[in-house]
């Protein structure tokens, strides 16, 4: 990957652990591209980071994945770092339990998590194989390899896994392009998509379990931390990695 700070990173999501990421990136001198669906979230990043490329699509739509990254290429002329952030949980589409997961629920959640995390790789492939270096960092989670009865959505824990197993693949696979692919798996932290579970009694005394290291949820910050050493040029020397970022979840005896 290119080692100047004025690399070219395209990001997907707007808010939470996406945001946080555009902010520290910002902050480092990248040129920076969002995409997301809903508008509200462009606008605010945007009135934060004015010199961010804001592509509004739905990335589970049939080619809003290749037009986020033609119009990156249109702005900037390169993309060197690709983060895949865009996720749900699925809840409310009716995932749960597999002897309840409905077929809409496992649907939605393929789709938004480990579909659109393919597609938008697929398309920032082309250019960084055509430039023979590039970064690329997908956004798991601990429940893709460490479950809990606690977090009973299966659909996503299947996503999540996924997008593991896609991850590593691709990184053996893209050595000889001198591509980079990597993955975070962050346990619960505090962002929009986990409200529910932030004033919910039972979720909050299992953190002190399941992540003893400071028994509490983490920071959009805390991953995005990880994110950026994943993405640049500080793992230079790192591809297949899958970098926990969730206070001790996956060792928590």
């Amino acid at each position: 990957m290119a080692a100047d700070r004025e690399s070219v990173a395209l990001v997907t999501g707007g808010s939470g652990i996406a945001a946080a990421t555009l902010r520290l990136l910002a902050g480092e001198g990248h040129r920076l591209a969002c995409v997301d669906r809903s508008d509200q979230n462009l606008a605010a990043l945007s009135a934060e980071l004015p010199d961010l490329l804001t592509i509004e699509a739905d990335l589970t739509e049939k080619g809003s994945a290749d037009r986020a990254v033609a119009e990156t290429l249109a702005r900037f002329g390169r993309l060197d770092i690709l983060v895949n952030v865009v996720g749900i949980s699925g809840r409310r589409f009716g995932d749960g339990p597999a002897h309840e997961c409905t077929d809409e629920g496992w649907d939605a959640v393929m789709d938004t998590n480990a579909k659109t995390t393919l597609a938008m790789c697929r398309a920032a492939l082309r250019p960084m194989m055509a430039a023979k270096s590039g970064s690329i960092v997908n956004t798991a989670s601990v429940l893709g390899y460490a479950p809990s009865a606690l977090f009973a959505t299966h659909a996503y824990a299947a996503s999540k896994a996924a997008i593991i197993g896609l991850t590593r693949a691709m990184a053996a696979y893209y050595t000889t392009h001198g591509i980079r692919v990597n993955a975070v798996a962050p346990g619960l932290i505090e962002t929009p998509m986990s409200l529910r579970a932030q004033s919910d009694e039972t979720t909050i005394q299992y953190m002190k379990i399941r992540q003893p290291l400071t028994g509490r949820f983490g920071k959009a910050d805390d991953v995005a931390e990880a994110i950026a050493y994943l993405a640049t040029d500080r793992a230079g020397f790192v591809t297949g990695s899958v970098l926990e970022v969730a206070g001790g979840w996956g060792v928590a005896g």
